[in-house]
């Protein structure tokens, strides 16, 4: 496993994200544990895992363990409460957020796009803002896309077990959907992936989710409730969402370009 090696400072946002450099030699950005945000790391953990089965284009991640003499050197870190493992995704340089980007022509990688509409429905992601893409800019305004931070799956980075019968089954207020879905070139890449959604293993699901560490504070019942969730989202709400998406969203956006 990587052991840190210099700290380099603490990023913007809620998330509680810092960026370090490891033993090998790449900086990564490191979540850590934080009171008020119970869920982060194990939404995080999970949305990865599920992303990388989907082929979703987002940074390489892993679980690492920062050892307590390393983080009491940094002021930033010594209060921090500890836990075994933190999660870490490799930083991905000489990007710009979907904020910081006024013309996109092309997006080059625009056959994962569906791919990730579907997966944040899937998982009632929330929070597919413009600050959570990242374009790196491969010539003049065409870009490669890439998915960040979903801390706030299941619909919110502190859920209780009872919230996730509640989850929202309806169309998500999102401009960056609305974004990617002008870069799908046909409406059947959609049906293509909720079916790649719909045949992931149930065991290979329960696996993962069964992988949060202990000591992230998430119960064996609500280990169980995700699994349930997860479950029921992809065979009875996906189907019904993605088709109220391809109506009311992709159709109309593609008329009008027309």
């Amino acid at each position: 496993m990587i052991q840190p090696t210099v700290y380099q400072k603490k990023l913007e946002g809620k998330s509680n994200a810092h960026l370090i450099t490891f033993s090998d030699g790449k900086d990564y950005v490191v979540k850590y544990f934080q009171p008020g945000f119970e869920k982060t790391l194990s939404n995080e953990w999970v949305a990865y895992c599920f992303a990388r089965y989907l082929g979703l284009p987002i940074p390489y991640a892993q679980l690492v363990e920062i050892p307590q003499d390393f983080s009491s050197q940094v002021p930033e870190l010594a209060q921090m409460r500890h836990t075994n493992f933190q999660f870490a995704s490799l930083y991905v340089p000489n990007c710009v957020d979907g904020h910081q980007v006024s013309n996109v022509s092309k997006i080059i990688n625009h056959q994962s796009l569906a791919s990730i509409i579907l997966f944040d429905y899937w998982l009632c992601n929330r929070d597919r803002t413009r600050k959570n893409i990242l374009l790196h800019e491969e010539s003049p305004d065409s870009y490669q896309l890439w998915v960040i931070d979903h801390a706030e799956v299941f619909g919110s980075y502190n859920w209780l077990h009872p919230d996730l019968d509640m989850l929202p089954i309806g169309i998500l207020k999102s401009a960056t959907h609305k974004l990617m879905a002008l870069f799908i070139e046909d409406e059947k890449h959609f049906i293509e992936q909720l079916e790649l959604i719909q045949t992931m293993p149930i065991l290979l699901i329960e696996e993962i989710v069964a992988l949060i560490p202990d000591d992230w504070g998430v119960s064996m019942a609500e280990k169980k409730g995700m699994v349930t969730t997860l479950l029921s989202r992809r065979k009875n709400i996906l189907p019904k969402v993605v088709q109220k998406f391809i109506q009311n969203v992709y159709r109309p956006l593609h008329q009008n370009q027309g």
